[in-house]
């Protein structure tokens, strides 16, 4: 009888803070007690435990058994920690050595046979674990995951009985070998399936190399979810570390299944528009990742954006500027990465029809109104570009064929170039410029100033619009391998605030009819 000491990891948020499983057999009536703040889950793991350890042919101990889970306010959920209760119970019989315990960290849940089960959040705590030199020992199913963590020793075991042997020094476990590059590629949509639609592949192109948030308006049918759905093959790969980033988002999220297929790959996260706004942002008891986290460092479409609940929509606001989301509960808190490309595409009025040359459109003016003023203002002032997907004629769908357009790997390689320019520059791309070095990266001559009043005075733009469009203008610039930007440059720029450019009844589109029919 006596204490063992092991060391584990618990999760809140995207972190995986250390928890110390500290077990004492003790003389008195036989019991097991389990402090600590557990969850549940947590405090169901002493029958797992017991069965696990008498299907193994190890012996219970007769006496008090404590098991203490430290720090003792941090809450622990799930059944991550059976694997370490099972093992100190262990240690602290004089079943296993203890000696090695204190050299691994232990992770996994327990059948009643003694096989060890997969958990959630293993990739944070691989990260921890490499980071204070211990090795992981781990379920099999868990390894691939944590094996995209290079510098870390990783000991997968299919059941207790396994880690006991190699723990007493009877029977190696084969170390798992890190993973240093996963490349199988998904295959990506190609840009050139896109008929026509010149001006909004060129502001797609303009979205990517600068990682822009980007507004499509158009009829239904004028390819505006084929453009969105086609962002992600013109993007630059992920670097090591926000690969590593990303899934480690999927891992806390429960949808990490092994290794990724393509982890270098931005992902791409489509809502539907009936999504709450927990499961736009996050949220729960203990708080895991939504949707605007899953997309981090890739791209959140949302399809029919004037359909989305306002209040879910306006959650959005302050992750568009910051690129986190801080999600607060009365027993806890967690602050999540929320770094995404927001994609958007919404129909001009409530039919979809406003300005069409066919005049199907029959919705009044306040309809119409009505119907945008489903989007705020402040929402509309942080999307980057605003642009017009019009519908095409039956003779351009003839005439634009895909052989002759622009594919996806030849325009990658110009957002390629210019994102390597503005990383260069500042170490980030365009958007995520903050006003200081905007000033900086974005000079205006005289000429580009007087322009900038003018815009600024005629469409009435807020500051955040102002250096908005100077951010599109320089990566603009960048993609023709400028170093100054030009009035060309801003001219353009200024050409995708289309919705700064239209009063609420849309003026500048063909006159609207009444319910009656009249113009």
């Amino acid at each position: 009888m006596g204490l063992s000491i092991l060391h584990s990891r618990a999760r809140v948020g995207i972190q995986a803070p250390a928890v110390t499983v500290e077990v004492h057999a003790g003389v008195g009536l036989p019991s097991l007690s389990i402090v600590g703040l557990p969850e549940l889950a947590v405090r169901e793991s002493k029958d797992r435990v017991r069965g696990a350890l008498a299907n193994s042919r190890f012996d219970f101990p007769a006496g008090r058994v404590t098991i203490n889970l430290a720090p003792a306010d941090l809450p622990k959920e799930g059944g991550r920690f059976d694997l370490p209760i099972a093992l100190g119970i262990l240690g602290a019989s004089g079943q296993i050595q203890a000696e090695p315990l204190t050299r691994h960290e232990f992770l996994g849940e327990l059948a009643l046979s003694g096989e060890l089960r997969p958990v959630d959040a293993v990739l944070p705590a691989a990260l921890a674990a490499r980071d204070v030199g211990r090795a992981l020992i781990l379920p099999r199913l868990n390894a691939a995951e944590a094996a995209l963590v290079s510098g870390l020793e990783i000991f997968p075991a299919d059941r207790l009985l396994d880690v006991c042997e190699h723990l007493n020094g009877l029977s190696r476990l084969t170390a798992y070998q890190h993973v240093d590059s996963v490349e199988t590629p998904l295959p990506t949509l190609d840009l050139a399936e896109v008929r026509g639609q010149p001006q909004a592949k060129r502001a797609l192109e303009i979205a990517a190399a600068g990682a822009h948030s980007f507004l499509l308006l158009g009829p239904p049918g004028t390819g505006k979810s084929m453009l969105a759905a086609r962002l992600p093959g013109i993007l630059p790969a992920l670097t090591e570390a926000e690969a590593v980033e990303v899934a480690t988002v999927h891992s806390v999220s429960r949808q990490a299944s092994g290794i990724p297929l393509a982890w270098r790959q931005r992902p791409f996260r489509s809502p539907h528009h009936t999504a709450s706004a927990i499961a736009l942002v996050g949220g729960g008891a203990n708080p895991r990742p939504g949707e605007i986290s899953l997309a981090h460092h890739g791209v959140l479409f949302l399809d029919e954006l004037p359909e989305f609940d306002r209040r879910v929509l306006e959650v959005l606001r302050e992750p568009l500027e910051s690129g986190q989301i801080l999600i607060s509960r009365a027993a806890r808190s967690a602050e999540l990465p929320a770094r995404f490309q927001l994609i958007a595409a919404m129909n001009p009025c409530p039919c979809g029809y406003l300005g069409d040359p066919s005049g199907r459109c029959r919705c009044t003016q306040e309809q119409v109104s009505r119907y945008r003023a489903r989007l705020s203002g402040p929402l509309l002032d942080r999307i980057d570009l605003h642009v017009e997907v019009p519908r095409l004629a039956a003779e351009q769908l003839h005439s634009a064929e895909p052989t002759t357009a622009e594919s996806s790997a030849t325009v990658k390689q110009r957002v390629e170039a210019a994102r390597a320019l503005a990383m260069a520059r500042a170490g980030k791309p365009n958007s995520a410029l903050q006003p200081r070095e905007v000033e900086r990266d974005c000079p205006l001559g005289n000429d580009g100033r007087r322009l900038m009043e003018q815009a600024m005075q005629r469409l009435a733009l807020s500051a955040r619009a102002y250096h908005r469009i100077l951010k599109v203008a320089r990566t603009i610039a960048d993609l023709a391998d400028r170093r100054e930007m030009t009035i060309a440059d801003l001219s353009e720029a200024i050409g995708y605030r289309k919705l700064d450019r239209e009063a609420p009844q849309a003026p500048s589109l063909p006159p609207m009819r009444t319910r009656r029919g009249q113009a």
